[in-house]
């Protein structure tokens, strides 16, 4: 696994005789049959890199708790604690990023039989939610990360309603409204995260009438807090602005070539970077002059009709600068190690 994902031996050699590599290979085996990008592979093969080598006096079995993780994640967002040989971090980690490095870390535990059992308090919900997310999952057809946040959501309101004594046959609207008050004032949220809070409250409750668990009319009845869509994003950039962007990228350099194809895809179809970033050369049908662009957050695949001028700037790239025999990803960094491009699109 580890000599498919990178190219230099000393990379390789770096992953093979760390601690527990025969566990890390068969956790990466596992998300690629799931059909992970090798983006995914790639990041996790890192993090668990970064977690042997973090988590002190880890033994095969377990067990390793969440505080355990959490302190190694601590240590992993220092630019001291992701440096390796001949790989050095000179900014702290974000917050997102400290999140994924210790949700990777949970799921391979987990994957692994590893992780601490930690009894958590029930509630009277635990059932009714996991008919609910079953619903999510075959009705509804969402993500997983959505379907979580919804029984997350349903999860906090019935540990609310059972601290306030309240059976969800017997919730009145004003229960409803106190158990989501609670919640942003335990935050504290801002409008938009109450206003998200309050909708999966709602699906819940829709679900839930459906179901004859509760009054009818409650969905109805949950209103929530209104924001102002898209405040703080900014605008999209002048037409000036594009035309100077891409007048950076008229040259010969090979870096110039590259990203004149990325730009034009940005202008022409406003594609993220992640859908840029994932684009294999099986997405460009030539003789149909059809563009295929797997969009991750609906989970579909959306076609745009391929212009000239998008095609040019692609073929120009794929004659003069792309290398070949690193697989069928389109856009690759141009200096070592070679491999695709990432979804934030280093320029590297």
């Amino acid at each position: 696994m580890f000599e498919e994902l990178f190219a230099l031996p000393r990379v390789i050699k770096e992953h093979r005789t760390a601690p527990f590599a025969a566990e890390r290979v068969l956790y990466l085996e596992h998300l690629k049959n799931a059909g992970a990008r090798r983006t995914t592979l790639l990041n996790y093969a890192y993090a668990l890199l970064s977690v042997v080598r973090l988590l002190k006096n880890l033994s095969a079995g377990g067990p390793v708790s969440t505080r355990q993780i959490a302190a190694a994640a601590s240590k992993w967002t220092r630019p001291e604690g992701r440096s390796s040989r001949g790989r050095s971090c000179v900014c702290p980690a974000s917050r997102k990023a400290k999140a994924l490095f210790i949700s990777r870390a949970i799921r391979w535990f987990e994957f692994l039989g590893w992780m601490e059992v930690v009894e958590q308090p029930r509630h009277s919900g635990g059932a009714k939610i996991a008919e609910f997310e079953a619903w999510l999952r075959s009705e509804r057809g969402l993500s997983e990360a959505t379907i979580d946040s919804y029984c997350v959501a349903a999860d906090r309101l019935f540990a609310c309603l059972d601290g306030a004594e309240i059976l969800l046959a017997s919730v009145k609207i004003t229960d409803i409204d106190d158990a989501i008050a609670a919640e942003r004032a335990r935050g504290p949220w801002s409008r938009r995260t109450t206003h998200d809070y309050a909708q999966r409250v709602r699906a819940f409750f829709r679900f839930a009438e459906a179901r004859g668990w509760c009054a009818q009319g409650l969905a109805a009845g949950i209103m929530a807090p209104r924001f102002i869509r898209d405040q703080g994003v900014p605008r999209g950039r002048k037409r000036d602005e594009v035309e100077r962007l891409l007048a950076a990228t008229q040259g010969n350099r090979p870096s110039e070539k590259r990203d004149r194809a990325i730009l034009m895809l940005f202008v022409t179809y406003g594609l993220r970077a992640g859908e840029v970033a994932g684009l294999k050369l099986d997405d460009l049908d030539w003789e149909k002059e059809i563009l295929r662009v797997r969009c991750p957050k609906p989970g579909r695949t959306q076609t745009y009709p391929l212009s000239r001028g998008v095609a040019r700037a692609i073929v120009d790239y794929i004659r003069e600068v792309r290398p070949s025999g690193f697989g069928r990803s389109l856009f690759f960094k141009l200096s070592a190690p070679i491999e695709p491009l990432n979804g934030k699109l280093s320029a590297k």
